[in-house]
């Protein structure tokens, strides 16, 4: 049975304007004692009833909201929220030549804290909110009766991932929950191209779902054109090029495993990694190293994590963007295109821009914006939940500083 659970005025605005999360305060400090996953009924200080959350006290979001009204986190009620998010992938989401996608986005499907992958006839479940332990059997077998997948992994998130992300990425993270293990690789498809995922091994899978309609429009733009790929991780967006007619791709990434992962991608993908190139090191360095010889791309493509780390140097989103553009802008062509992304969800739009135009200023060139978009269809965010809309993917083409 749900405990009642006080929330102060602060909250209550926050629940009734339909946002997700409860951050810890005065208020919660004084919540009954309960454990991760328990459900929680939150009230106002009259008693009202306001929503029902899922519990997680040992976190700086201590309850989730998953329904405004009474409810019990059974299966019949988890398969309903499934069938939801499934309805709007198939109505909505473009997956044509694609079968690796998000399936459930968290607060954007109503799961606050989990998400659900698909790659290929296999499932990947992950948690960003403890409480979804205790009911993830509940939601293992809702999964297998919709859609009787050949196995379902979880992939845990180690805290301090920042840290680890310079270890090997063949460290096993991923857990089979059930069914048969998948293949390693496992080769799934995206807009027709064929990339390698790993559901064991790795803090990620090899591909970053959410770029996969920014990937198809960078194909349209390529052709015929030198196209370098800053922080290319397994080079899917470098595959997309090359495939796209690009007569040179250049991919630079710090991690020599990323690199043989990328080499993989172009092969299977018949396309001839030796007419490419592959550096490892660190971006800034490079592009040194680049301007130094006078090389020129018509398209770049910058997708840095929020966090790298180097033994020459540290890039962070919220400090670094401005130099990382200043330093590619030196190798873009006249009325060539920029490319610049983050997923950092504590830096908002304007805020990025701001950056972006730092870095133009400081590289004595003008940046012509032509488009801005974030995360395909299948990663739905409320408008509740400006916090869901982390994906930003700007589009600018060099001019000269006027």
């Amino acid at each position: 049975m749900s405990r009642e659970c006080i929330v102060g005025t602060e909250s209550v605005r926050m629940i009734e304007l339909g946002h997700p999360w409860i951050i810890a305060d005065s208020y919660t400090k004084r919540w009954p004692a309960g454990e991760a996953g328990d459900l929680v009924e939150l009230t106002d200080a009259s008693g009202r009833f306001l929503a029902t959350a899922l519990l997680d006290p040992k976190d700086r979001i201590v309850a989730r909201v998953l329904s405004r009204e009474r409810m019990r986190l059974d299966r019949a009620w988890l398969k309903r929220r499934l069938e939801l998010a499934l309805a709007l992938r198939r109505g909505h989401a473009d997956l044509d030549g694609t079968n690796a996608y998000r399936l459930v986005n968290g607060e954007g499907d109503g799961l606050a804290g989990l998400t659900v992958e698909c790659y290929g006839d296999y499932l990947m479940v992950q948690i960003y909110c403890a409480g979804w332990r205790k009911h993830l059997k509940g939601v293992t077998q809702a999964l297998e009766e919709l859609l009787s997948p050949a196995g379902i992994y979880e992939k845990t998130r180690p805290q301090k991932t920042r840290e680890l992300e310079s270890e090997s990425d063949s460290k096993k993270y991923g857990n089979l929950l059930a069914g048969r293990p998948a293949p390693e690789p496992l080769l799934v498809q995206e807009n027709g191209l064929t990339y390698q995922v790993s559901l064991e091994r790795g803090l990620n899978t090899g591909l970053f779902l959410d770029q996969r309609k920014n990937r198809r429009d960078l194909a349209r733009r390529v052709e015929g054109k030198r196209f370098l790929n800053l922080f290319s991780y397994t080079g899917a967006f470098s595959v997309a090029a090359a495939a796209a007619g690009a007569t040179l791709v250049t991919s630079v990434d710090a991690s020599p495993g990323y690199m043989e992962l990328a080499r993989g991608n172009f092969s299977l993908n018949r396309l001839n990694p030796k007419r490419h190139e592959f550096m490892v090191g660190d971006c800034l360095a490079v592009l040194d190293d680049m301007a130094r010889q006078q090389k020129c791309y018509d398209v770049i493509v910058m997708d840095p994590p929020s966090f790298s780390t180097t033994s020459k140097s540290r890039f962070t989103t919220r400090g670094g963007t401005s130099d990382l553009v200043a330093a590619a802008l030196r190798l873009l062509k006249a009325g060539g295109l920029l490319i610049a992304s983050s997923n950092h969800q504590k830096v908002d739009l304007a805020d990025y821009l701001k950056e972006l135009r730092r870095g133009a200023l400081q590289a004595g060139s003008s940046l012509q914006v032509i488009s801005l978009s974030g995360q395909p269809e299948d990663f739905p965010y409320p408008v509740t939940f400006p916090e869901g809309r982390y994906l930003k993917y700007a589009i600018c083409v060099k001019g000269e500083l006027c």
